[in-house]
This record gives structure tokens, C-alpha cells and sequence, in this order.
């Protein structure tokens, strides 16, 4: 119940992990629909851009302005701190203080005077400021580190790089919010260059207990990990889509005319396959460069048959080669029967 800057700077890269979730779910699914020039109506959804720019933003975000406190000379507590917030994000949507500007928070008897509240993504979060300049600057003296340094233990000395005299950096140290802040932008760099796959873990309880389930918990884990707006994306879209070279050669063995081998583009191979299976119009839809299918049933039915079809196949070459191999036995058979015969005819 009492959040301080540790659980401010955990929830901000929850911000930035949902905002790469969105960036590569909600939006890219969507966009992805647009380049292909599928018909498609757009789903609304919250964008928590305006959020991560709150806290990060390097003039008016709250980090900046928490290592600014931190940096400037004169009389710096935690209340002068919240004094800032309460001048730059006075009217920010997402921001709320009782010592703000902004007079609808003024009779709000929920939020504490030295506290202020930030409408995160998965809902509002209070944060007492008590501890936060402290927090942030993080110093260790510099001569601590250079005695670490110098100790006869290799682990102790390796934890205090910043103790070696060759390497004396006589700037200020980055604060923890600075450094937190860098370290984010490094992973959201690392995930951006990936494909991602996502799991979605839900608990249905706080007792780690079976057979309890938990309804008013469980809906605000699917609120907040945006669960929500990515199934009204997916069922309003289509569940899968692939290239139309590799459509056609998974599957081109499951009509005439594209087996063994189609001569023509791979999107009429596609168009010819779809046609001969049957497949109702409202199911798939042609891009530019790809197959889009709706449902996953559709998917299923076309595994389906090209797995009886490898197991047709599968049983039409052991046919062949069986009766190849029966017939080359026959031959040799018939063969050998003649160059007896014949001898036999000789010598009787």
C-alpha cells in the first residue's frame, strides 16, 4: 500500500514494456492489415505513450525533474520536490496531487499531502515522495570505492570498478533514476531487433492455492496487461497469414493442379488451391504479398487434410514400392525358370 521511488521506477518500465507490447501487438497488427490492403476497421485502444512521457521525458518528465532537485544547489528536500511536480504537471492528465494547481484534486481527502498519484496504464498508483532524493542519488564516496577496490578479495574488487585510481572520473555520479532510465532504453532496444512471442500468465488467487478463483483479481490482470483490446484486435482480424510462396508449397499437395508443381505465380496457386477446397469467401482474404485466414478451424482443416494427404502418399510410394520389388522378384523368378528349362530340354 505505501509505493516509494523503488515501485515508481518497477511500474515505469512496466509502462515501457507495455508500450513495446502495444507497439508490436495493437498497432503493427493493424498496420500490418493497411500495407496489405486488407479491408479493415480500425479498433480503438489505449496508447500509454503519454504516460511513459510523463516520467521519462527529459525536460518536463518526472525523472528529470527528481535528478534536477537532486543537482542544484540550496535547500533540497522532498517536499520542494513535490512542489516541482506540482508546477510542471499541474495540468497533466495522468498526474494528480492535492497541492496541485489543479483544483479538482483540492477536496480529495484520499491523497495525502505529501504524496502524489499517477494514473498508470493498469490504474492510479499513490507514491509518498518521503525518500525519493535520497533514493535517487544513490552516492557512494568516492573514496569508499577506491578502498573497496584496493582489497585483497578478487569479488569485492571487482564490484567496485570505479575505486581504480587509473580510472578517477571527477564528474558527479548518474543517479539511480538516470541509470534505471538508461538501463530500460538498453532493453527496449534488445526487444525491439526481436520477434517476440508473448505469454500471458493469470492468477487466480493470492494464496497460491488450487481450485480458488478469484473473479475481481483476475479482471484487473486482464485490464491491465491489456488483454482486452488485443482479443478485440484478433477477432475483428484474421488469426494467421503467411507469405504465398510457402502457402502454396505446404499445401499445394492437396489439390490436382498444383501438385507435383505449379508453373504460375504463387498467389493464382494460392487462388486455385483455396478454390478447389471449397473454402467459404468470409474465411481467408488476399494481400499484397500474403494469405490472411480468419479463423483458426480453417488453419486445423487444412492440417487436417495435409496430413491424411502425407499419409495417402505415404501409402501410394510403399505401393509402388512393393509392387516394384514383387515384380523385380518375379522377373528374376521367371528368368531363372527359363535358363533351367532350357538346360533341362538340352540334356533330356
Amino acid at each position: 500500500q505505501d509505493n516509494s521511488f523503488e515501485q515508481f521506477i518497477i511500474n515505469y518500465c512496466n509502462e515501457k514494456l507495455q508500450q513495446i507490447f502495444i507497439e508490436l501487438t495493437l498497432k503493427e497488427e493493424q498496420e500490418e492489415y493497411i500495407r496489405e490492403g486488407i479491408e479493415w476497421t480500425h479498433i480503438e485502444y489505449f496508447n500509454n505513450a503519454i504516460i511513459c512521457d510523463l516520467i521519462e521525458n527529459n525536460q518536463t518528465g518526472i525523472l528529470a525533474m527528481l535528478d534536477e532537485e537532486c543537482l542544484r544547489p540550496g535547500t533540497v528536500t522532498d517536499d520542494t520536490f513535490l512542489e516541482k511536480l506540482n508546477q510542471v504537471c499541474a495540468t497533466h492528465q495522468h498526474f494528480e496531487s492535492r497541492m496541485s494547481k489543479c483544483s479538482r484534486f483540492l477536496n480529495d481527502t484520499s491523497l495525502p499531502h505529501s504524496c502524489f498519484r499517477i494514473q498508470h496504464y493498469a490504474g492510479k498508483v499513490m507514491y509518498q515522495v518521503e525518500g525519493f532524493v535520497d533514493k535517487n542519488n544513490d552516492l557512494l564516496y568516492r573514496d569508499l570505492s577506491q578502498a573497496m577496490w584496493k582489497a585483497n578479495h578478487s569479488l569485492i574488487k571487482a564490484l567496485f570498478p570505479e575505486g581504480n585510481p587509473a580510472k578517477i572520473n571527477l564528474k558527479r555520479p548518474p543517479t539511480a533514476g538516470s541509470q534505471f532510465k538508461a538501463s530500460v532504453a538498453t532493453l527496449m532496444k534488445n526487444l525491439q531487433t526481436k520477434n517476440p512471442n508473448y505469454i500471458r500468465c493469470i492468477k487466480p488467487n493470492d494464496k497460491k492455492a488450487a481450485h480458488i478463483f478469484n473473479e475481481a483479481l483476475v479482471c484487473h490482470q486482464i485490464r491491465y496487461l491489456g488483454l482486452l483490446e488485443n482479443v478485440r484486435v484478433r477477432r475483428a482480424g484474421y488469426a494467421f497469414r503467411q507469405p504465398y510462396e510457402p502457402c502454396l508449397e505446404r499445401y499445394k499437395m492437396l489439390c490436382k493442379q498444383t501438385w507435383p508443381h505449379w508453373r504460375g505465380p504463387a498467389r493464382a496457386g494460392v487462388e486455385v488451391l483455396f478454390n478447389e477446397l471449397g473454402i467459404p469467401e468470409e474465411e481467408f482474404s488476399f494481400g499484397r504479398s500474403k494469405i490472411f485466414i480468419r479463423n483458426p478451424r480453417t488453419l486445423f482443416k487444412l492440417e487436417d487434410l495435409r496430413k491424411q494427404r502425407l499419409e495417402d502418399l505415404a501409402t501410394l510410394i510403399e505401393k509402388i514400392y512393393r509392387g516394384w520389388k514383387c515384380r523385380t522378384h518375379f522377373l528374376l523368378m521367371k528368368n531363372c525358370q527359363i535358363v533351367i528349362a532350357s538346360w533341362y530340354r538340352r540334356f533330356s
